[in-house]
């Protein structure tokens, strides 16, 4: 009778995907951003692997690591089969009809553009439930199980969908907007800025008011847009806003825009699908009824 060997142990997978990820990266420390784990947990995964292979996979620099010959040649497969990986759980995920659907979003636009539009959403889709994950950065729709990404991108990639133009202008409370007649008037205000969108206010002056004599740079930065528009909202300064995010408060009267000058942003807020087939139309149906609400055109 014959002997059937026994099919070789892998490694861990767990120690294989921090490989793949740090290889991938180039950096321990982002790949355990990416897989939210310590960089230590990194380094002991990859050690893990060694010790299982026998070999090592890293060279130790002076400064730093490098992929060694063997393990630079096996990453593209590696990265092929977590990615097959990943799609086939996303597909098990979209095979169940009722789960719930996976929004990720900046995190201004979950507060500001997303949050405000759910009560409509739930009476456009009554039986849909929703899960919103905030997020600075857009998903890897290969490995991480979102339905949607909302997300300011200067280009749209196949099947998503972008906004109007998007503009940016000073805002501020309607009483900070009486005492100002140009922007040089600026010069002795609070200006309000977003540390993510921190050279807006230099990118506004230099097209609206280049002659103008302000420094672009003063004034409180917010780690959150939702806080320096709150800041804003109470009369703490003038924030240089975005009119996708303001325009409701713009229309309420609860800010005012003292100039006129609006100035196009090349980046729009954009709706991206995931790569999985399963529940296409539906996310196509979402997709169409939140960049055709009513809310969502940004007037210039």
């Amino acid at each position: 009778m014959p002997v059937k060997p026994p099919r070789p142990r892998l490694p861990s997978l767990n120690a294989l995907r921090a490989f793949e990820a740090a290889a991938r990266l180039e950096s321990f420390t982002k790949a355990a951003d990416e897989l939210g784990v310590t960089a230590g947990a990194i380094t002991q995964q990859i050690r893990q692997l060694e010790a299982a292979l026998g070999f090592p996979v890293f060279r130790r620099l002076a400064q730093g690591v490098a992929l060694t010959e063997a393990a630079r040649e096996a990453l593209p497969r590696l990265t092929r089969g977590f990615d097959t990986l990943g799609q086939a759980v996303q597909a098990l995920r979209e095979a169940e009809p009722n789960r719930p659907l996976a929004i990720a979003a900046l995190p201004c636009i979950a507060q500001l553009w997303l949050s405000p539009r759910l009560p409509a959403l739930h009476r456009a889709f009554p039986d849909l439930q929703i899960s919103v994950a905030a997020m600075e950065e857009p998903p890897d729709p290969r490995r991480e199980p979102y339905d949607l990404s909302l997300f300011y991108r200067e280009a749209a990639e196949a099947g998503a969908v972008q906004s109007g133009v998007d503009a940016i202008l000073p805002v501020c409370t309607p009483a900070i907007a009486g005492r100002l007649a140009s922007p040089a008037d600026l010069a002795g205000e609070t200006l309000l800025h977003d540390a993510v969108w921190r050279g807006d206010w230099a990118r506004w002056l230099a097209f609206a008011a280049p002659d103008a004599k302000i420094d672009a740079g003063r004034g409180p930065a917010f780690s959150l847009y939702s806080l320096a528009l709150d800041a804003a909202l109470s009369g703490s300064g003038i924030l240089m806003g975005r009119m996708g995010l303001v325009a409701p408060h713009l229309a309420a009267g609860r800010l005012a825009a003292p100039f006129r000058q609006a100035m196009p942003t090349p980046d729009r807020l954009t709706l991206a699908p995931a790569m999985g087939p399963g529940a296409h139309a539906r996310r196509l149906e979402i997709m169409e009824w939140l960049a055709g609400s009513e809310e969502s055109r940004v007037q210039i």
